[in-house]
């Protein structure tokens, strides 16, 4: 009786689509899980309620995450749920600890080999015995390469094909990463010591080649849970199948709209395949989103409705469950300065209105962004926090640069323009203006670099001003000496320590996050997707990108692009993600002056008054509602519109729907406005038609014939 009714209280509070996760029956699940939808609380209460009703015992059961963090919150959740016992580690942890326990039977005697922290400073060695000079970056684009090739299932002599297959953008040719490849496991054996891959591959030959450690290791774990299924690689699923020996007690957890890791070899497949490969599972999606407002979760829905690939297929339309909160806002800036200032701005606001600094989040695509919000933020008196990567002037490349600028000075004439002076004087620290290398890390540091170059611009366009006398100054070039001095202002202002801030985030680092406000920055072409983005699938996982962005927000939710890179620069068009959103409210027009140009400009995103969904059709944003949300209409006052506008369009000579369309006379009968503001939010009356029939709609509204707002007489405008 006492293990029933701690299993009935596992399920209480459940939702319909989280009970049925929890209760499925033994066998294959797969439970689709949008972002928000609760599902580490179906995950540990599916594994606590088995146990607690005698289905399974909580020591046969290994729990499966990617990250320690995750990991420690599913047993943290389980040991209050009242079982304990259960194995939750992430697929390295459960590898090394199998590892250890079975190194004397596997090695007959021997020690097991060291584990390498990284695969650098091998790979450079490596790098150097076939001719490369690799620096740090390239060091480390070579490592990414070679462990997305282990994780693959890929051998030395295999990746020239395998490469060329997967369309890799490799950090040298691919013959030559080959060369580094075969000379790094060469180094590897020479010295003892294994990477993490070959963790991974000496559990799953541990498995494999002998019976009696399978026979153990099955005999120990017997039911198996692996979360965020969707980044899982081919050497992970391999070990999972090792682990599983043909038995089909496995429950999965993923969502195909966050798959954004496949450049390190991850593949939603095994989540999309679920069904074929586990025939009669059982799949159960969680669609109620209980992070994020309805607002927000309809502008996600719209930005992942357009998805396309493979991913697509398991699409999940969320259904927010929290209450309707703001609308999020598109924002239009000139520059990104000016869209970073006014980033900090709104930052510093909302903390005077009492939101905690670290509820809040500034997000964009490269982590070179950063440097511009850093700047910002310190202006503004605001403290922030950089996650997932050191701060702008603390990367190595930047320290380097900048000790190479100061020793420019030396050697660049005075009279040289500033940023011909930088570029020049990054020269010696490898950095060319031309397009930046292959490979993430390079790719990385170049844009890092050049961020250096776009600040040089930047501050040449405002010339120092230096007095002469009391009220005499003149203009003098900006030199590389006083740019030296401007960046180490930056830097020593940027370098102060803070406990607790805004969060300035990469959306690659952001995932698994969330925050009650969220500043998705820099949602422009060429950024958002990244120009580096070629293939089909590499513009869908950017599109992913997004969407994971916007379901990091809780409540309040800002987008935002910047029309030129830097003041003047060329102009460039917003994210092709994004919807097409009302720009009516606030806007300037094209063709405005020099400083009203520089003025924000303002985009509403629509959403239904009803189910809180992004509205994109021009139809739907004007009845403020999803055509499938029930009508409200009142009918009475929709005929007396009816005819009060037929009276009007035959005095004007004109059309009926030249008045108002039958789309504003519907929206007119179902939102009732009553005042005049909320007249004018109705698409297709603005301020020329409220000042011609405002205040005669208004009185319709209220309750007033058509005979006494409008006689059957002439009507003249």
């Amino acid at each position: 009786m006492v293990v029933h009714s701690a299993a009935e209280r596992v399920l209480a509070g459940l939702d319909p689509e989280q009970r049925s996760a929890v209760t499925a029956p033994a066998g294959p699940v797969c439970i689709l899980a949008g972002a928000g939808t609760g599902k580490t609380r179906a995950v540990t209460s599916r594994i606590a309620h088995r146990a607690l009703t005698g289905d399974i015992s909580a020591r046969h059961v290994l729990a499966v995450t990617f990250t320690a963090r995750a990991a420690a919150e599913m047993r943290a959740r389980l040991t209050a749920l009242g079982v304990g016992g259960v194995q939750a580690r992430t697929f390295h942890a459960a590898a090394l600890r199998q590892v250890r326990y079975f190194a004397p039977r596997l090695l007959e005697g021997r020690a097991m080999p060291e584990l390498l922290d990284s695969k650098v400073r091998v790979v450079t060695l490596a790098a150097a015995k076939v001719g490369l000079r690799a620096d740090r970056a390239a060091a480390r684009d070579l490592a990414g390469e070679i462990e997305w090739a282990k994780s693959s299932l890929v051998e030395p002599g295999e990746y020239v094909v395998a490469a060329a297959k997967a369309l890799r953008e490799t950090p040298y040719e691919p013959t030559k990463v080959a060369e580094v490849f075969a000379a790094y496991e060469r180094l590897k054996r020479g010295n003892g010591v294994i990477d993490f891959e070959d963790m991974l591959r000496a559990a799953v030959w541990g498995i494999e080649e002998h019976a009696d450690v399978a026979e153990q290791v099955r005999g120990q774990y017997r039911h198996f849970v692996v979360d965020e299924y969707q980044d899982v690689n081919p050497l992970q699923q391999r070990l999972l199948d090792a682990w599983l020996g043909g038995r089909d007690d496995l429950t999965v957890v993923g969502d195909a709209s966050q798959t954004i890791y496949s450049f390190t070899g991850a593949s939603s497949s095994y989540l999309v395949d679920f069904p074929r490969r586990h025939r009669g599972a059982t799949v159960v999606r969680l669609v109620r989103d209980y992070r994020s407002t309805p607002q927000v979760v309809g502008l996600a829905n719209a930005v992942i409705s357009q998805a396309r690939g493979a991913e697509a297929r398991l699409r999940l339309e969320l259904h927010g469950q929290r209450p309707p909160g703001p609308e999020p806002e598109l924002r239009i800036f000139t520059d990104e300065p000016a869209e970073a200032n006014a980033v900090a701005a709104r930052c510093r606001a909302l903390i005077d209105g009492g939101t905690p600094a670290r509820e809040i989040a500034v997000l964009f695509r490269t982590n070179a962004q950063s440097e511009a919000y850093e700047k910002a933020l310190t202006e503004a008196e605001v403290p922030y926090v950089v996650q997932g990567a050191e701060r702008f002037f603390e990367r190595p490349e930047v320290r380097q640069a900048m000790v190479a600028l100061r020793a420019a000075t030396r050697s660049i004439p005075g009279e040289t323009p500033l940023p011909a002076a930088v570029v020049e004087g990054l020269g010696a620290v490898g950095w060319a203006p031309d397009a930046p290398p292959a490979g993430g890390a390079a790719r990385e540091r170049w844009e890092a670099l050049a961020a250096l170059v776009q600040l040089a611009e930047e501050y040449a366009a405002t010339p120092e001003v230096v007095p002469i006398g009391e009220a005499v100054a003149i203009e003098r070039l900006v030199t590389l000496s006083a740019f030296n001095e401007e960046l180490a202002r930056r830097a020593a202002q940027q370098h102060v320590p803070t406990v607790e801030g805004v969060t300035l985030a990469s959306l690659h680092s952001a995932k698994g996050l969330e925050w009650d406000a969220v500043f998705l920055v820099g949602l422009a072409e060429g950024t958002l997707p990244t120009t580096y983005a070629k293939t089909p699938e590499q513009v869908e996982e950017e599109r992913r990108l997004l969407y994971v962005g916007i379901t990091r927000a809780r409540e309040w939710l800002w987008l935002s692009y910047a029309a030129a890179r830097s003041p003047g620069g060329r102009a460039r068009r917003p994210s092709r993600f994004l919807p097409q959103l009302d720009r009516s409210g606030g806007g300037e027009r094209a063709g405005a002056g020099t400083a009203r140009r520089t003025e924000r400009r303002r985009a509403q995103v629509v959403s239904c008054r009803i189910c809180g969904a992004t509205l994109l059709a021009g139809a739907d944003r004007k009845l403020g509602r999803c055509p499938t949300c029930p009508s409200d209409l009142d009918e009475e006052l929709y005929e007396r519109l009816r005819e009060w506008r037929q009276r009007v369009a035959g005095a004007q000579k004109v059309p009926a729907y030249v008045v108002f369309t039958d789309a504003t006379l519907t929206a007119l009968a179902e939102r009732r406005p009553g005042r005049t503001e909320e007249l004018i939010a109705i698409a297709g009356i603005g301020p020329r038609k409220l000042g011609l029939y405002g205040d005669t709609v208004l009185a319709l509204v209220a309750g007033a014939g058509v005979d006494e707002v409008c006689p059957q007489k002439s009507f003249e405008i």
